[in-house]
């Protein structure tokens, strides 16, 4: 099966991002560029973990709603949050109410904090784990990696939670460590571009 789809604009792009058109501006934009910036990063790594077990349509539609719930995912301010905030969220009708993952994000937050003194910031970490493209194969092929599965344990080794390597290869995808666009998608040589003068934080 083909692996794009033409856009309203009559561009191919990846056949994922016709689902709705939500996909589009997210897919055009964000979408596999590179990031370095910690707050974005870990915002990612959040909605991710929210993503288990639903669709990423769901997360994209709440993810205004999520960004006010986690004020705006700045993880030094959410390592603060209390009881009450826990309760607080889990009665926002906005976001998922899901106990574990409200718990999980607050709990990253100050394993985000101890990778930042660790570390110097989160980019300088995450981008360490930039696989050689030899291992992935072809584009969309796959849903873990072998840089996946060990940025995982990693992470559950320093205390994250909801970081299985199915997360963790979703959020590589879509902060660039990887440029998995369809080689036909009219996107993709954006991203090799952006990725080509990207500088990778910590080197």
């Amino acid at each position: 099966m083909d692996d794009t789809v033409l856009g309203p604009d009559g561009k191919a792009r990846c056949r994922w991002c016709a689902a709705t058109t939500d996909f589009l501006p997210y897919h055009d934009r964000e979408w596999g560029f590179p990031v370095a910036d910690d707050v974005r990063l870990f915002e990612k790594l959040c909605l991710e973990g929210f993503q288990a077990g639903l669709s990423w349509r769901t997360i994209l539609a709440k993810r205004g709603n999520f960004r006010a719930a986690f004020q705006g995912f700045d993880f030094d301010a959410v390592a603060r949050f209390t009881d009450a905030d826990i309760g607080r969220l889990l009665d926002d009708t906005g976001i998922v109410r899901h106990r574990g993952k409200i718990e999980a994000v607050i709990n990253n937050a100050a394993r985000a904090r101890e990778m930042v003194a660790r570390e110097g910031s989160l980019a300088a970490f995450f981008w360490r784990f930039e696989p050689d493209p030899a291992e992935l194969g072809p584009p969309q092929s796959r849903t873990t990696s072998p840089t996946s599965i060990a940025l995982s344990k990693e992470l559950k080794k320093r205390g994250w939670r909801f970081v299985g390597p199915t997360t963790v290869y979703a959020f590589m995808q879509a902060m660039g460590l990887i440029n998995d666009h369809a080689l036909g998608c009219v996107t993709w040589p954006l991203v090799d571009s952006a990725r080509e003068r990207f500088r990778r934080p910590g080197r």
